[in-house]
């Protein structure tokens, strides 16, 4: 790998001390960082280079998911690391950064390659890049990049104002948008599944395949963010980003051996071929809901306007579900039903393909309950790819579900920063959200915003401890699907949520033979 100064705005924040050290550190264990590698660290806080690095170890102890074979290690990693007290509105700041970057890369012999990371509110991200312009930090020899976090912008409006100002001191190949999602070994491995099995591909269609379903729930409440989420909802902070890239990841058809360009082509078509959602359509196709008091592993939860520093009549959504449909070759007439919520039943980050059944109606009525096909992406807590298909007992004429394995354990598997700040490193955008994706997600969720903005689709509260409101059912059963998974337990009868039938066969849709079977990867 090329030489790299590192420069690190906000050195001092959380999501470096938890996030990017640890990233770092793994990177530099596996031997994935520059011989000639460079760290500065800015911040408002003071600090020397000792106490600097002292910070930064303590992160390691506390966040790195492997800790170093001897304290030389450490030592050697630190040695690195420099600190600047750093005020972001200060042009004259930016001129003694430039004077540190250029006697490091003196003295360390490096070529003047740049990355500079923005681990800071998006409200600066526009300050910070134009005096990295007009400083010179970004005029070198070498490469440079800009390496920031999402939100990318709050609306439509307002990511497009964003992207103008960053546009005006970087290119767009040099801009990386990190979106966590794509980091996680999963969703990477998502794009060799296709790619490498034919028999997968081949089934990737609307001839194949029913509907899919993409689900990211958590069991957390607001946390400490209720300042920031209460202007959010789960629209803006998962929706927009992290599950329209999986619907992208999901539905992108690629030739073998891809790269960055062709990755973000296809991405591109797949969200201008998603069917526009009118506003008045709003509350036919989007389910928004608020969590209320429950319960979660036996503990009872407040409701959400109940937590600290929430309104006691807040509409913001803690869950969203939605249904979306491609109108391209591949997908056409086939759903994507996507939700996320907060407060839900269990944890899980899940995609599901169902295939379509044609020989169902061919079998007698008694042999009509069969099972679908389903293809299981689980990316959270565990990881997992199964292939479900059906099998006949000779003995007894049931048919019944075995399990086809087809992630190979790899052991422990590098955290997505490490995976995507790697990728930065080396120039590879292929997992980061480009400029077109975010421009045409936001353009796509924008009547959502302004539906809710003036309550013009109902706030469904549920149940803490639940799968959401009843109405997320109800958008997959009227196309004669269901949720796959849920729990009938776990169902909210609080809300008027009821138990159907068919969640008997959620319940026993991971029971039966399993099998391991090595795919191609």
């Amino acid at each position: 790998m090329e030489p790299v100064t590192y420069v690190l705005f906000g050195a001092t924040g959380d999501l470096a001390k938890r996030k990017i050290y640890p990233a770092l550190f793994n990177l530099f264990i596996d031997r994935k960082l520059p011989q000639a590698f460079s760290l500065i660290g800015l911040g408002r806080r003071e600090h020397t280079d000792a106490s600097f690095r002292a910070h930064v170890a303590q992160s390691l102890q506390q966040f790195s998911r492997r800790q170093a074979e001897d304290a030389a290690q450490v030592e050697q990693f630190l040695q690195a690391f420099q600190y600047c007290v750093f005020n972001i509105g200060h042009q004259e700041d930016y001129r003694k950064l430039l004077g540190m970057v250029e006697h490091r890369e003196q003295q360390l012999q490096m070529s003047p390659n740049r990355l500079f990371y923005l681990s800071v509110g998006p409200e600066f991200f526009g300050t910070i890049a134009a005096n990295i312009q007009e400083s010179g930090l970004g005029s070198a020899a070498g490469w440079k990049r800009l390496v920031i976090e999402k939100p990318f912008g709050h609306d439509l409006q307002s990511a497009r104002e964003l992207n103008e100002k960053l546009s005006k001191a970087f290119a767009e190949d040099e801009i990386f948008r990190i979106d966590h999602y794509l980091g996680k070994p999963m969703v990477q491995r998502l794009e060799a599944l296709q790619q490498t099995n034919p028999v997968i591909q081949a089934l990737w269609n609307n001839r194949y395949i029913a509907n899919v379903q993409i689900t990211a729930n958590e069991t957390v409440g607001v946390e400490e963010r209720a300042g920031y989420y209460d202007h959010v909802g789960a629209v803006r902070d998962m929706f927009q980003n992290h599950m329209l890239q999986l619907l992208m990841m999901v539905a992108i058809q690629l030739p073998h051996k891809s790269h960055s360009e062709q990755v973000r082509e296809k991405k591109k078509r797949v969200m201008e071929a998603l069917e526009p959602l009118q506003r008045q359509d709003v509350g036919t196709y989007v389910v928004r809901g608020q969590y209320g008091a429950g319960s979660i592993q036996g503990k009872q939860v407040d409701p959400y306007r109940s937590e600290p520093g929430i309104s006691s009549d807040s509409m913001n959504d803690t869950f969203i579900a939605a249904k979306l449909e491609i109108d391209d070759y591949f997908w056409r007439g086939v759903p994507f039903y996507i939700r996320t919520g907060k407060r839900m039943h269990e944890k899980s980050t899940r995609i599901v393909v169902e295939f379509k059944e044609p020989l169902k109606h061919s079998l007698p009525p008694e042999e009509q309950h069969v099972l679908p096909n389903l293809l299981i992406v689980e990316m959270s807590p565990g990881e997992s790819i199964t292939l479900r298909m059906n099998t006949k007992d000779n003995d007894t004429g049931q048919f019944s579900p075995i399990h086809i394995d087809l992630h190979p354990n790899y052991g422990e598997q590098p955290e997505a920063y490490e995976n995507l700040i790697h990728d930065a490193l080396r120039g590879d955008s292929t997992f980061f959200a480009h400029w077109d994706e975010v421009e045409l997600s936001w353009a796509w969720v924008q009547p959502i915003l302004d539906a809710f903005r003036e309550n013009e689709v109902p706030l469904h509260h549920y149940a803490a401890g639940s799968y959401g409101p009843v109405q997320s059912s109800q958008l997959l059963e009227r196309d004669g699907f269901h949720w796959w998974f849920d729990k009938p337990e776990a169902s909210s009868p609080a809300n008027g949520q009821e138990t159907d039938a068919r969640s008997v066969q959620q319940s026993e849709a991971k029971e039966g033979e399993h099998y391991a079977y090595n795919i191609n990867r």
